[in-house]
């Protein structure tokens, strides 16, 4: 196992977690430090409805455009199904009779996610959210790009950024996630030769990238697409149950020395790398069919006089460190 193997699968100690997102100080003011980089957004001009609910975090343009024509979205009041539609300042735009705006600007972190934690918005059993580790003062409504399971712990993002998040989620994107996973007994090498051959089980078709055994019960695996579950229910055919499974990368971002429960802008190299892997791919915003289905709970302190983005700046600047 090489240095940074052991790094990465040793990484992530449980500490204080201290300053995380609470629900009662979601709304604080972002603190104004070198790193933040905050660009309003003139509402001077129309744009298209579809264009405003993306910027607002709702969902991709596409998926958008499935709420649009689904009657889900309004415009002062009246039920909106045509696409190309126009928002102009002012205007009060409803998804599901709620208030939606654009936000000021795009967000993008990453977050080492302990075991125990769920990836979703809400959970009706009460368990801990993913979310709630986000750093409290930060009041956009985020939401994850891709999952973890509940005991699977690692490296997830969190944006607003629906464009983003469709091309990063789409299975054509070719971005690569790297696990480490220990078992908990001896993993066989009929294991490692299906896995990289590709396997089926009870119907659907599974296949690694790369996998490179670290020890006797330890094995770094590299997916491109990354099924529900899909290590786990690998491990599983042959009898074996992950006793600990880790993200340490996705695309050229790494966990790195992130702390277990502690999170950290992408940085713009970052962000760049991730871009240009998708559209290596050749996805377009139109080629995405995200699984983003806006179905987060919108905050319920939107304004109703909702500021329309310049169409001159149609994407709001990202935040720069």
């Amino acid at each position: 196992m090489s240095t940074e193997d052991k790094k990465n699968f040793n990484h992530g100690g449980h500490g204080e977690h201290g300053g995380k997102r609470k629900k009662e100080d979601h709304r604080l003011p972002l603190r104004e430090t070198p790193c933040n980089s905050v660009v309003n957004i003139l509402p001077e001009q129309s744009l298209r409805l579809q264009v405003y609910l993306a910027h607002a975090g709702v969902a991709s343009r596409r998926a958008a455009e499935g709420l649009i024509a689904e009657g889900r979205v309004s415009v002062n009041g009246v039920v909106v199904n045509e696409q190309g539609s126009k928002v102009f300042p002012g205007d009060t735009v409803l998804l599901d009779g709620k208030p939606v705006k654009t936000e000021s600007r795009l967000v993008y972190l990453a977050l080492n996610k302990p075991p125990g934690y769920i990836c979703s918005s809400s959970d009706p059993q009460g368990r801990p959210l993913a979310i709630d580790l986000l750093p409290g003062e930060i009041k956009e409504r985020l939401y994850n790009v891709g999952r973890l399971d509940f005991m699977s712990c690692g490296l997830i993002f969190f944006t607003n950024d629906g464009e983003f998040a469709a091309r990063l989620g789409h299975p054509g994107s070719g971005t690569e996630k790297e696990y480490m996973v220990e078992a908990t007994g001896h993993i066989p090498d009929s294991l490692i030769e299906a896995f990289e051959k590709g396997i089926s089980i009870e119907g659907e078709h599974y296949r690694a990238l790369a996998v490179n055994r670290l020890d006797s019960r330890a094995i770094k695996v590299v997916l491109i697409e990354g099924k529900n579950r899909e290590i786990r229910r690998v491990f599983s055919h042959f009898h074996l149950h992950p006793l600990r499974l880790r993200r340490t990368r996705i695309g050229p971002v790494k966990l790195g020395e992130l702390a277990e429960g502690e999170s950290r802008p992408l940085k713009k190299f970052e962000l760049e790398a991730l871009e240009k892997g998708t559209r290596d791919q050749g996805l377009g915003t139109r080629d995405c069919r995200s699984d983003y289905k806006a179905t987060h709970t919108l905050r319920s302190d939107y304004s109703t006089k909702t500021p329309v983005p310049d169409p001159r700046s149609p994407v709001p600047r990202r935040m720069t460190w």
